[in-house]
Order: structure tokens, then C-alpha cells, then sequence
């Protein structure tokens, strides 16, 4: 059976500052993966890269067959100290812009991809009373150098920011949920939401949006009501924000069902991913169908979809079926722009570089790129716009 998708279907591959450009010095993450004791496995360090290696970087997303690159600003860069910008940094995010234009590729930017300046998360971060202010600045800064770009994500993820920031202030409300997380912390969603739509008043003119964790809670039996209540402050709250946006990112890679008493655990007997996540090509096709349904003309962009797996024929398999699945929910209505697979690089996730999302490999080293053939297989589904 062939799908075929639109003409002007965006198909690209992702990535972020922090995961990629190496040496983030200024940020909040940085100072907490090298403090005395940390608890993460691995340091971001030189990550890929690909603060230098971006052309090359772009060449391969060009060479490949894709036509589009999302990435991030990185606003410690960009705002070292409080009110004191960089213009060196500012000139090079326009420089990676105008890499993509002059290679025929849609840059989709990202301006708040989970990291932030030490400075601000010293001064309360998100439940500070100036922090509304101080992103409306920071978007203010990069306003200038966003020429050409038509597709600009405010805040990635914002409900799982909101959750890691009531995880990390209390790790023993997980125990028992079987890595599922907890419910946001309700002060650092608001402040989440009012910072994305100050970041939308200041983008006017530009199609601007956020991008949500989907999670795919699917219902034990006798637990609808149950899976709406964990739903409900984990992703709709977020959804309801995006009702007004341009977009909304979709970002999704397995599913969490949900009994009488909470997330359970991924099945015994269930695949699972590098990540200890179910393998669950359906994730994309579900996310989509529940976010069209819940932001009824809001077009869909698939900000992230993807699979930690050291086979790559794995990851060949994951793609396909989530490809698929998607195909089907825009046969149903759901009105999708583009598809960005994550990731383009095996980069840093968040404390480890074991988990391998990428459609390149990097040599640890020499930093060396090498294309798995899930990149020329994904390349030539982008060039057809047919997927068999």
C-alpha cells in the first residue's frame, strides 16, 4: 500500500542547543551537570559539536532530502548576565537562519528548549515574579535576526518542564508509577503559559506556537475517568493554552496507560526502547488525533518523533509504523504541516549519551558524522512524498 503526502509537507530532523552545540557554560543545566555529586551519568561537555559544525550539520539534513532543520536558540547564550546581550551569539544564530535559506531548507526555531541562564534560575526562575518579564526580553532581543523564518516554537514542552520541576523538588511522589511523571507543578505552568503568550505578542506577524509532550494515556479497563483526571493537568491545560496559536507541536514516542490507581508499568513481556519506553509506533498517529480533536483549526506541526535504539533496522521499523499512523489521522481530517523526526544527530539526552535517537552517529572524539541508512531511507520518503 502507498501513502502519499501532501505537496509542501515539511520533512526534516531536530535538534536542540544543549544536546548539540557543546560547552553551554552559562546555563542552568550545565552548572547542574558538573556540581559536586551530580546525579547524571554524563556530562554535555563538547555534546556534538555543533556550535562549530553546524554547515556541515545542514548539509546533511540538505543532502539527505529533507527540506527542513528545527533547532534552538540558546538564550544563555544569547543573555549571559541578566540584560546584558551578546551580539556575537545573536550573530551567530542568524548565520545558522541564513544556512538554511541558502540551502533551501525551513528553519523552524525553537527559542526555550528546556535549558535557561544560571542567572535566571538563581533568580527564582519560572516562579519568579519577573520571569514573564524576562523572557518577553529575551524574545524582544531575537527578534532581529528571525528574518525568513516561518515557523517559530516559544517553549518546548512546557508540560514536562512543569513536571520536572515538581519531580525534582519532591522524587518521592513517583515511586510506585513506574517512571510515569508526576502531576506539573501548578505555579510553573502558569508561569509557562503567560510567558508563551507574552513570547506570542512580541512574534506577532510571525506563525508562532508551543510544543507538547504527548503522552498517549490510554485507559485500563473501568479507567476513562480515572485516564481524564491524569490527563487533564499533565497535557490538556496545555493543549487549552495553544487554542488561539498558529500551531501546536506534537512530540510523542510511546504511551502510558493509566489504571484506577495511576500510570502502570510497561508490561513485562512489552518491547521496549534504550529508553525502558514501549515500543509503540502508534504514539504518533494517537498524539495526533487527540490534539486535533481538542485545538479544532489549529494546524499540527510533528515537532519530535523518534526512537532510542542501538539497531538501526529498529529504528527503520519504529518510523515506518509511526509514518503510517500518522498518514492515517490526516486521511481522518487532522490537518498535519510537516514531519521532524528526532533526532538528526545521536546527541546528549539529558544526562546520558546512551540513549541513540539519531539519523547520524557521532564519533565521540572526532566528532565525526556517519548516516545510519535509517537517514537515506527517511531521505527518500522526504523526496518522493510517497511512503510504501
Amino acid at each position: 500500500m502507498e501513502r502519499s503526502f501532501p505537496k509542501g509537507f515539511l520533512w526534516g530532523a531536530a535538534g536542540s542547543a544543549h544536546q548539540t552545540e557543546g560547552n553551554n557554560v552559562a546555563s542552568d543545566l550545565w552548572a547542574l551537570e558538573n556540581r559536586p555529586g551530580t546525579f547524571f551519568a554524563d556530562r554535555s561537555g563538547d555534546a556534538c559539536d555543533s556550535y562549530h559544525r553546524w554547515p556541515e550539520d545542514l548539509d546533511i539534513v540538505r543532502e539527505l532530502g529533507l527540506n527542513s532543520y528545527r533547532f534552538s536558540l540558546e538564550w544563555a547564550r544569547i543573555e549571559p548576565a541578566e540584560g546584558r546581550f551578546s551580539n556575537a551569539a545573536l550573530a551567530h544564530y542568524r548565520r545558522v537562519i541564513e544556512g538554511c535559506l541558502e540551502r533551501g531548507l525551513t528553519p523552524v526555531v525553537t527559542l526555550h528548549h528546556f535549558t535557561s541562564p544560571l542567572w535566571f534560575q538563581q533568580g527564582g526562575g519560572w516562579l519568579s515574579g519577573e520571569a514573564v518579564g524576562r523572557f518577553r526580553r529575551y524574545v524582544r532581543a531575537v527578534l532581529p535576526i528571525l528574518g525568513g523564518v516561518e515557523w517559530v516554537c516559544t517553549i518546548n514542552e512546557p508540560n514536562l518542564l512543569a513536571m520536572m520541576a515538581n519531580l525534582m523538588r519532591d522524587k518521592e511522589r513517583t515511586e510506585g508509577v513506574a517512571g510515569a511523571m508526576p502531576p506539573p507543578d501548578q505555579r510553573t505552568a502558569d508561569a509557562l503559559a503567560a510567558a508563551h503568550l507574552a513570547a506570542r505578542e512580541e512574534l506577532a506577524g510571525l506563525r508562532s506556537g508551543w510544543t507538547i509532550a504527548s503522552q498517549n494515556f490510554e485507559a485500563a479497563e473501568g479507567a476513562v475517568a480515572e485516564r481524564d483526571a491524569w490527563a487533564r493537568p499533565r497535557e490538556d491545560q496545555f493543549l487549552e493554552v495553544a487554542k488561539d496559536d498558529d500551531f501546536v507541536g506534537v512530540q510523542a514516542y510511546t504511551r502510558v496507560i493509566i489504571g484506577k490507581d495511576g500510570a502502570l508499568p510497561v508490561p513485562d513481556e512489552a518491547r521496549r526502547t534504550l529508553t525502558g519506553w514501549e515500543f509503540h509506533p502508534a504514539a504518533l498517529g494517537d498524539a495526533v488525533r487527540y490534539t486535533a480533536a481538542r485545538l479544532p483549526g489549529v494546524p499540527i506541526l510533528v515537532t519530535e518523533n523518534g526512537i532510542a535504539t542501538a539497531r538501526d533496522a529498529e529504528r527503520v521499523e519504529y518510523t515506518r509504523g509511526a509514518l503510517a499512523g500518522l498518514h492515517e489521522a490526516m486521511a481522518e481530517g487532522a490537518d498535519v504541516r510537516g514531519y521532524l523526526h528526532w533526532s538528526l544527530l545521536d546527541n546528549y539526552e539529558w544526562g546520558s549519551y546512551e540513549p541513540t535517537f539519531g539519523l547520524v552517529s557521532v564519533d565521540r572524539e572526532t566528532f565525526q558524522r556517519t548516516l545510519k541508512p535509517s537517514a537515506r531511507w527517511l531521505g527518500e520518503i522526504a523526496r518522493s512524498g510517497r511512503l510504501d
